[in-house]
């Protein structure tokens, strides 16, 4: 009988927890059965192992930047939208940098990772909207975007930047080169 308490949520926190602390190289099912005070094989009552584990940290990080990006861009369009969300994808990695190494990176062909990837593009797409861009603008544009922030935050978060000059006027910086351009009507 698994123990009082002890559920697959219980266990991806757990997880989260142990990469905020250590990084993802400390990730074991050991590690998560000692935090959680259960023997490693109880943990198979709630994942398969650790790669399912890893695909549901995966499904976090992707929930929790949905989130975020959702209280960024609501109420706002255009230029003033995109600038939010490039500066909420900027915080999240601050934020939660060993967290973030768990992003996947191609959610959208991943079954188990789909829908939450689908909800984090949908946020983007909808940042977008006000554009008037094709689909196949979108994509390019949000593939631009992404590009930016993560490379951007992914170094700063590794202590990448050792230059004097301001990072965040950096940041501003390139958020206007990649800022779409209105389509021509």
């Amino acid at each position: 009988m698994p123990r009082a308490g002890l559920s697959t949520r219980a266990v991806v926190r757990t997880a989260l927890e142990l990469i905020d602390e250590g990084g993802v190289e400390g990730l074991t099912l050991a590690a998560v059965a000692q935090r959680t005070g259960v023997a490693t094989p109880s943990l198979y009552k709630h994942v398969t192992g650790l790669a399912e584990l890893r695909t549901l940290l995966g499904i976090q990080v992707l929930e929790e930047m949905t989130e975020r990006f959702t209280a960024a861009v609501l109420g706002r369009s255009g230029d003033e939208a995109v600038t939010a969300l490039m500066h909420a994808y900027r915080g999240y990695v601050l934020d939660h940098p060993h967290r973030y190494t768990l992003m996947p990176l191609d959610p959208l062909h991943d079954p188990a990772l789909a829908d939450a990837g689908g909800r984090l593009i949908g946020v983007v797409f909808a940042a977008l909207r006000d554009y008037g861009l094709t689909e196949s603008q979108t994509v390019q544009a949000t593939r631009r975007l992404r590009v930016v922030a993560h490379g951007f935050a992914s170094l700063e978060a590794n202590g990448g930047f050792g230059l004097p000059e301001d990072l965040d006027e950096t940041y501003a910086q390139l958020i206007a080169v990649v800022l779409p351009k209105k389509a021509r009507v």
